[in-house]
């Protein structure tokens, strides 16, 4: 069976959802990205606005007028929930592995 379009989050869209907890426009959220992985993840443009449209046509995000010429993006309450899920099944994977790795030790 195909998997459910964002059913779950690649690691990129997890940090793109976290950084738009507040209003940023793209360079910022590439920038926001960076910060908060501890320089881990960079997103590059062609990237990141295609998972900006995917996020924004399932409503997971909107754009927002920030006063300049740039468009602004923040979460929806849909993302948020999006967001709180994908953050419970990570934690549950984490609990479950480390069930299992404290047999390695």
């Amino acid at each position: 069976m195909p998997r459910r379009a964002l059913q779950t989050l690649s690691e990129p869209m997890y940090y793109v959802l976290l950084a738009l907890t507040k209003e940023l426009y793209g360079t910022e959220i590439m920038s926001e990205v960076k910060r908060i992985s501890n320089g881990r993840i960079h997103i590059g443009p062609g990237t990141l606005y295609t998972m900006l449209d995917k996020f924004y046509t399932a409503g997971l995000i909107k754009r927002t007028n920030n006063g300049l010429a740039t468009k602004s993006y923040i979460i929806t309450d849909e993302g948020q929930k999006m967001l709180r899920e994908e953050y419970t099944r990570l934690n549950t994977l984490i609990s479950d592995g480390e069930k299992v790795m404290e047999v390695l030790k």
